[in-house]
């Protein structure tokens, strides 16, 4: 792209997703078609990178660029590729806060879209994960990867390593579809670790080891009946699982709907379920929603296919 034709402003919508997906804990997570964040990334005449407007978070969130996930991530990409000019970042929350569907990530990832594609896309998709990592410290103090992996690359990932980065991408050979069902609590996200146990009973590994593979081959295999038996987490649920009011009634709405699997979303409180069809991803929604309701719990439901794309550039200009 030459200079005279060179981007301005690029608007990009980069996804909410599900980490752990019950068994795995840290080292998988899938994308969802919705909800998630829309950033636009802006050329300025001020040299330096800063961020304009947020919106939809209540003000909640920091507008210094050190303090913000998305601003952090640009600015790791920005230095690493030594780009010297002026560019400022505008943050649209379009989902909720500490709502166990990868928040910051989205945000993350948004930025770092934005920005790579306004200066002409000096970086892979690939690469990008490192610099949208970077935000992720920001949240909650550690690089994790579950979030942020399928947010930018889409569909189903596993995470073999954080440091360094080593994921893989997982194509299911059949359809999935996938409900979250978000009640208005919030969870944070590093009171959620601290109450995990430190030391694991080696039958208990063992059994989870066993289900996190079993999902990776169901996927691969396109093996519903696999994937169902796989959808158990023996040891990081039934401590989390206490902190969601009415996790076991609406995990149960869910499985009586005939979803594949349920379980928490992250670190909560949102309750994700599987499906192998879309009439069954809605009446599992449905279900879920009328048991949070049911103790007296307004709630949001999302309903969508694997989103298999990723971030999507809205516009350009």
């Amino acid at each position: 792209m030459s200079k005279s034709n060179k981007l301005q402003e690029v608007r990009v919508f980069a996804p909410a997703s599900v980490a752990n997906v019950s068994c795995g804990f840290d080292v998988m997570g899938f994308a969802l078609s919705g909800p998630g964040d829309e950033i636009v990334a802006r050329r300025t005449d001020e040299s330096g990178l800063r961020i304009s407007k947020i919106t939809g978070e209540n003000g909640l969130l920091p507008t210094s660029v050190k303090k913000n996930t998305a601003g952090v991530a640009a600015q790791k990409l920005i230095s690493n590729i030594g780009f010297e000019g002026g560019i400022e970042l505008e943050i649209h929350k379009k989902m909720p806060l500490g709502s166990g569907l990868g928040s910051s990530a989205a945000s993350s990832v948004g930025a770092v879209v934005a920005v790579n594609r306004l200066l002409g896309s000096p970086c892979e998709r690939e690469k990008l994960l490192v610099f949208a990592a970077e935000g992720e410290k920001v949240a909650c103090g550690t690089a994790h990867l579950d979030n942020v992996a399928p947010s930018l690359l889409g569909g189903f990932v596993f995470i073999r390593s954080q440091q360094p980065p080593d994921v893989t991408e997982l194509e299911c050979s059949k359809p999935l579809f996938a409900t979250v069902v978000h009640p208005h609590i919030e969870i944070n996200t590093e009171d959620t670790r601290k109450i995990l146990r430190r030391e694991i009973p080696m039958h208990k590994a063992v059994q989870q080891w066993g289900n996190v593979g079993g999902l990776v081959a169901g996927l691969l295999k396109g093996d519903y009946g696999l994937i169902s038996r796989s959808l158990q987490d023996v040891i990081v649920e039934p401590i989390r699982s206490v902190l969601i009011p009415g996790f076991r009634e609406v995990k149960q709405a869910a499985m009586d709907a005939g979803a594949l699997g349920s379980g928490i979303s992250g670190s909560g409180p949102s309750i994700f379920a599987l499906s192998s069809s879309e009439r069954t991803s809605q009446e599992a929604g449905k279900a879920m929603g009328e048991a949070f309701k049911a103790i007296g719990l307004e709630n949001e439901i999302y309903q969508s296919r694997i989103n298999e794309q990723g971030p999507k550039i809205l516009q350009e200009r």
